[in-house]
């Protein structure tokens, strides 16, 4: 079922992979909750991060060794872990090969996206959970 709003979850260091799945998604009409686009000026970024994390209903983690080490990913990630509403919604994206299961044991039993090798691949798997289909030309 497509999402009303997807929360994506990455490392800083990954910006410039998760900025490219945001405008992805967004070409989709899928709205998304992005901090580097979803925050804006001065205000309080923990706040609004737990807002979206209330308010969203699909969580994507990016994956990778940056994001592995990332103390706020593995946050929202436990935060997603735990709020029945995300349930089934939760997506990983591995972008760079990484010891995933150090955010969490438990990521293995999700279906994992694989970015890692080709990116068009990844977007037509990751939208056809929601029952999409991708369009390259977006």
């Amino acid at each position: 079922m497509r999402p009303s709003e997807v929360f994506l979850s990455h490392s800083d260091k990954d910006r410039a992979f998760a900025t490219r799945i945001c405008d992805c998604l967004i070409a989709h009409g899928i709205p998304i909750w992005y901090s580097r686009k979803s925050i804006i000026g001065a205000r309080q970024w923990h706040d609004e991060i737990g807002a979206a994390l209330s308010r969203c209903d699909a969580f994507v983690v990016l994956l990778s060794p940056a994001s592995v080490e990332s103390k706020w990913v593995k946050r929202e990630l436990l935060f997603a872990l735990q709020t029945d509403r995300y349930g089934n919604n939760i997506v990983p994206l591995l972008y760079k090969p990484c010891n995933y299961s150090e955010l969490s044991w438990t990521l293995p039993q999700f279906q994992i996206v694989d970015f890692s090798s080709d990116y068009a691949s990844g977007c037509r798997d990751l939208l056809q959970i929601w029952g999409m289909g991708y369009r390259e030309d977006l």
